[in-house]
C-alpha cells in the first residue's frame, strides 16, 4: 500500500465516500481512512437513518397481540435489521475498492498539516497526501447526569437498535426530533414510552399549531411526555427528575439519551495541523468548506451545521466543484432546507415557519388542511395530522409543514418550487395523479 497520495478522506461517512469514488475515477489516487470496520458506509447505513427507519417501518407492522409476540416480532425486526446493514456495509466497502481507492483500516491523526499517522493493527503508517478531505461525523452527546455511565440500561441511539429484548417500559431522555422518533416507533412495538425533556416548551421551534397536533397524535400512542423536568441521577433502570419544585422519580426496562450529538474531531490532531475548530468544537469551514488551511476540506456532521445525510451528500459536490476550480457549488445556494421526522405519521417541514415569518416582518397569509380532508388519507386509514403553508402575500411560498402520511416523499416538491420560485398559484393549479397525498396540495394552497 502506498505512504503518498493525491487526497485522503478521514472517515467513510456519505461525503467521504461519494468523493473518494469520483476522485479516483477522475484519475487521481485516492485513500480512505476508517477508524471502524463496523462502520464502512458511514453512519445513516449502520447506525442511523437506514436502520432506524427499517425499524420504524417493522414497528407500524407489530401485532396487536400479548406482550410476548411483541417481543418475538421485535427480536426478529432487529436480526433482520442486522441483516440489512451487514449488507449495505459489504456493498459500500467492495464499491470503494473495485474502483481503486485504498480503504485503510486505522485511526487518524494529523502530523502536521501535509501527513497523518494512522494507528492500524499492524502498527503506525505514515500517510502524506496533497489534499485531505475530514468527514469523520459526529458522536451522541453524554449529558452529565450521575449515574448515567454505570448503568447498564442506558443506551444512545445507535446502541439501543441492537437491544434484543424489547423494552416493557423506555424512558428517553430529551425531546427532540431523534428522542420522537425513538418514542413513536417504541409505542408501536409495545413499549410503554415516557419522553421527558429539560425544556418547558415541547417542539419549540415549531409552530405551536404544529406541535400540538404533534403531542396529540404520540399522547394517543401512549407516550407520556414529561416537560420541563430536570433529571438529576440515573441508577440501573431508575431515573430521578425536578419538576414543579419536586422530586420524582421513572422506572423504566431501558433509559435512551436523546440529547443531541456533537462533531467527532477527538483524536484528529487538528491542532497540529492548524486546522481552527468553532466554539463548539466544530471544524470551522467557508461557504466551500474549505478549512484555513488552503488543501484541507472538512463535510458532514464534524462541520457543526446540519446533520443529515443528504446535505453530506451536497458537501460532497460542493468540495468536489472547489477542487477543480469551478466554486459554483457553496452552502450558500443550496435552496430551500427540508427535513422529516420519521413518527408516525411522519412530520416533514421545508422554509420558514408561521413564527419566523412573523419575526421577518414579513407580510404573509397561513393556508392549513387538515390530512383528513384527502381521499388517499382516507384509503390510507391515515388520517392523522394537518398541512400547513406560510405564503408571502405575492404569492411566494416561505415555508411549509405536511404532518400526514407521505410527506417525507411530498415535502421535496415543495422544496422544488420554492427553489425555482415558483408561486402558490402553480402548485395550486398542478394535475396530481388520483388518488394520492400530494393531491392535498392542491386544496392547501387554494386557501
Amino acid at each position: 500500500m502506498k505512504t503518498k497520495y493525491d487526497v485522503v478522506v478521514i472517515g467513510f461517512g456519505k461525503a467521504g465516500k461519494t468523493l473518494a469514488a469520483k476522485l479516483e475515477k477522475n484519475g487521481k489516487n485516492v485513500a480512505l481512512i476508517e477508524k471502524d470496520a463496523n462502520m464502512y458506509g458511514g453512519t445513516c447505513i449502520n447506525v442511523g437513518c437506514i436502520p432506524s427507519k427499517r425499524l420504524i417501518t417493522d414497528a407500524l407492522n407489530s401485532p396487536k397481540s400479548e406482550f410476548s409476540v411483541k417481543a418475538e416480532y421485535y427480536r426478529n425486526a432487529i436480526e433482520e435489521k442486522r441483516k440489512l446493514t451487514a449488507a449495505l456495509r459489504k456493498a459500500n466497502y467492495d464499491k470503494l475498492a473495485q474502483a481503486g481507492v485504498d480503504i485503510v483500516d486505522g485511526m487518524a491523526s494529523f502530523i502536521n498539516e501535509n501527513r497523518i499517522g494512522v494507528q492500524t493493527n499492524d502498527g503506525i503508517m505514515d500517510i502524506e497526501a496533497e489534499q485531505f478531505v475530514i468527514n469523520t461525523g459526529s458522536i451522541p452527546v453524554i449529558p452529565k447526569i450521575d449515574g448515567v455511565t454505570e448503568s447498564q440500561k442506558v443506551y444512545v441511539a445507535e446502541t439501543i437498535m441492537d437491544l434484543e429484548e424489547l423494552p416493557r417500559s423506555l424512558t428517553i431522555v430529551g425531546g427532540g426530533y431523534i428522542g420522537l422518533e425513538f418514542a413513536s416507533m417504541y409505542a408501536n412495538f409495545g413499549s410503554e414510552v415516557t419522553i421527558i425533556q429539560r425544556g418547558d416548551i415541547f417542539l419549540p421551534k415549531e409552530d405551536e399549531d404544529i406541535s400540538a397536533s404533534i403531542r396529540e397524535v404520540l399522547e394517543a400512542k401512549g407516550v407520556q411526555i414529561i416537560t420541563g423536568a430536570k433529571t438529576t441521577r440515573i441508577q440501573d433502570g431508575l431515573l430521578y427528575y425536578d419538576a414543579n419544585g419536586e422530586s420524582h422519580v421513572l422506572k423504566g426496562d431501558a433509559i435512551l439519551l436523546a440529547t443531541g450529538r456533537r462533531p467527532n474531531t477527538e483524536g484528529l490532531g487538528c491542532e497540529n495541523a492548524g486546522i481552527s475548530l468553532t466554539a463548539r468544537g466544530a471544524i470551522e469551514t467557508d461557504e466551500h468548506l474549505r478549512t484555513n488551511v488552503k488543501h484541507i476540506w472538512a463535510a458532514g456532521d464534524v462541520c457543526g451545521n446540519l446533520q443529515f445525510t443528504y446535505i453530506s451528500l451536497d458537501d460532497s459536490r460542493i468540495i468536489l466543484d472547489d477542487m477543480n476550480k469551478t466554486g459554483s457549488r457553496t452552502t450558500e445556494n443550496r435552496g430551500a432546507f427540508s427535513y422529516s421526522v420519521f413518527i408516525d405519521p411522519p412530520f416533514s417541514r421545508v422554509g420558514m415557519s408561521e413564527k419566523e415569518a412573523k419575526d421577518a416582518q414579513i407580510e404573509y397569509h397561513v393556508a392549513s388542511l387538515p390530512t383528513d380532508m384527502i381521499p388517499k388519507a382516507k384509503v390510507l386509514r391515515k388520517t392523522d395530522g394537518m398541512l400547513k403553508a406560510i405564503i408571502a402575500d405575492d404569492g411566494t411560498i416561505l415555508g411549509a409543514v405536511l404532518f400526514c402520511a407521505e410527506s417525507p416523499e411530498i415535502i421535496n416538491l415543495i422544496k422544488l418550487a420554492m427553489d425555482h420560485q415558483l408561486k402558490a398559484e402553480v402548485i395550486r393549479d398542478f394535475i396530481f395523479t388520483h388518488p394520492t397525498i400530494s393531491e392535498g396540495l392542491n386544496d392547501l394552497f387554494s386557501i
